[in-house]
């Protein structure tokens, strides 16, 4: 397991993370989850003797009751609060009423202290907004995080599903405000769904920021277990959860996936989840599974390398058409990106 430094941070992560969206009753998403404490305590086992160091959940997963499993499952482990990192996320309704779900001072203040208790620590290692509220102004949601780092309750911050234009606002206003910047952005971002390419990465590179990627497999179409003109599989557990997926695209991309796969010794999935782990803006990928199987699956695509090949093979089957404004960059930058590659040699 390799670990890589979370944006401009000093804390070093995992390459691959373990989502604990599975633990408990998702309501409305029961195929992803109702992992009880046994099942969560031995999947939190076998992952940190795997390597992992980095646990990610929200509040909003069952209710709490993931934020609850997990936090036992870790304390089983019998290892000191250092040797892992927690993860969790808010935004979601937690309760009845206009104030109980979104990125207010009033709803994260309440919502952190209601995570500590139901994960049974006293701080949080990476705290994020699950999305972003319209209904807020940024400042606000900035300085409330910030003032859950300074009293100590969080040790850094994060965001997931924003924009471009959202992050970069972020940002720009936390150095403004000299309070604590935004370390982290949690996105999809998978073989067939490369969108993140088009603004998000680039910034995330330019500014420092980490990436922590979730559905990795796009909601299990890149297990490869599919067939083309055919419906998704009885049983599949992220389903509700899929995302977007072009399909032609997405079936021309698992055919060369596949031979890659035959040559590794591994899965349709290990090779989608490595290919990711190659990518220079992504610092860690979140697995999750329902069955012990699964993790282990998932577990051995941090030993896939890939040869330049190959990565090509993979790239130009799913690569974005191009778009606007992106092929005129791309068309101007070209001459001078060649000057300073040729500085380099």
């Amino acid at each position: 397991m390799k670990y890589n430094r979370l944006g401009n941070t000093g804390l070093f992560i995992s390459e691959l993370a373990f989502g604990a969206m599975t633990f408990g009753h998702n309501a409305g998403f029961d195929t992803l989850g109702g992992l009880g404490q046994d099942e969560a305590n031995a999947m939190v086992r076998r992952s940190f003797e795997a390597g992992i160091n980095l646990y990610d959940t929200a509040d909003f997963y069952a209710l709490g009751d993931s934020e609850r499993l997990l936090g036992e499952a870790l304390r089983s482990l019998g290892e000191p609060r250092e040797n892992y990192l927690i993860a969790t996320k808010v935004f979601g309704p937690m309760s009845k009423g206009p104030n109980g779900a979104g990125a207010s001072r009033g709803h994260i203040m309440d919502a952190a202290k209601a995570s500590l208790k139901r994960l049974g620590v006293d701080h949080i290692d990476l705290y994020q907004m699950h999305g972003f509220d319209p209904a807020t102004p940024m400042e606000e949601t900035l300085r409330a995080l910030d003032d859950l780092v300074r009293q100590g309750y969080v040790r850094y911050v994060g965001v997931s599903n924003y924009a471009a234009w959202q992050l970069t606002k972020a940002l720009g206003m936390s150095e403004r405000l000299n309070i604590t910047r935004l370390s982290s952005l949690q996105a999809y971002y998978s073989v067939v769904g490369r969108d993140l390419e088009r603004e998000i990465t680039p910034l995330l590179q330019s500014e420092g920021v980490g990436l922590l990627v979730w559905s990795p497999l796009a909601g299990g179409f890149l297990s490869g277990k599919q067939v083309r003109g055919e419906g998704v599989p009885e049983g599949s557990r992220d389903v509700n959860g899929r995302p977007h997926i072009d399909y032609d695209r997405g079936f021309d991309a698992i055919d060369v996936l596949r031979p890659i796969a035959q040559d590794h010794g591994a899965s349709v999935a290990q090779v989608a989840l490595a290919w990711l782990l190659h990518q220079r803006a992504v610092s860690a990928v979140l697995v999750g599974a329902k069955r012990m199987d699964q993790l282990d699956d998932n577990l051995k695509a941090a030993d896939i390398v890939f040869s330049d090949a190959e990565l090509k093979a993979i790239d130009a089957v799913s690569k974005l058409p191009p778009e606007y404004p992106g092929w005129m960059v791309e068309m101007w930058s070209a001459l001078r990106a060649g000057q300073m590659a040729g500085s380099k040699r």
